[in-house]
């Protein structure tokens, strides 16, 4: 989704549906931590706010995006989630490994939508530059982190 003239932090709480009840994992990526830390927290925040109480909220750490598919996984067999919030950063370096990562992560994680009866939730900025992935964490275009947690909440109430 293009961030041009949106602000990912940005919601109506009148148009979700109260997240009490429902239990959320959440995968992080250690890997650009910087990012990942802010999407967490963007999430997290969200999830509270629409109505989640902070125990029926799971954090699990994997080293980097292409752990998500895994950690996501388990998480969905052992810990009786509604949905998972896969949360990553993948930033353009000078070799063709950011590609490999980014097509592995989102085609691993679309698996699981279509194997498992639990939705995981794309939050992995694939960005240029360092400065995207602030902006979208955080910074000048919100938080992708808040916007991954709207969609979980979402699905969750649709798999009810």
């Amino acid at each position: 989704m293009a961030t041009i003239n949106k602000n990912l932090s940005v919601y109506d709480k009148t148009t979700i549906p109260n997240a009490n009840g429902l239990r959320f994992g959440i995968v992080v990526s250690e890997w650009n931590s910087e990012i990942t830390e802010g999407l967490f927290s963007g999430a997290l925040k969200t999830l509270i706010d629409c109505g989640a109480v902070k125990t029926d909220i799971i954090r699990w750490n994997v080293p980097g995006s292409f752990e998500l598919t895994y950690g996501s996984k388990k998480m969905i067999e052992t810990q009786k989630v509604d949905a998972v919030i896969a949360i990553g950063s993948v930033i353009q370096g000078e070799t063709k490994h950011f590609d490999f990562v980014c097509e592995a992560t989102a085609q691993g994680i679309k698996d699981l939508n279509v194997t498992m009866n639990v939705p995981v939730i794309f939050c992995v900025l694939t960005d240029n530059n360092i400065q995207q992935s602030i902006d979208r964490s955080g910074g000048k275009h919100g938080n992708k982190g808040t916007e991954a947690a709207i969609a979980a909440i979402k699905m969750a109430v649709l798999g009810k």
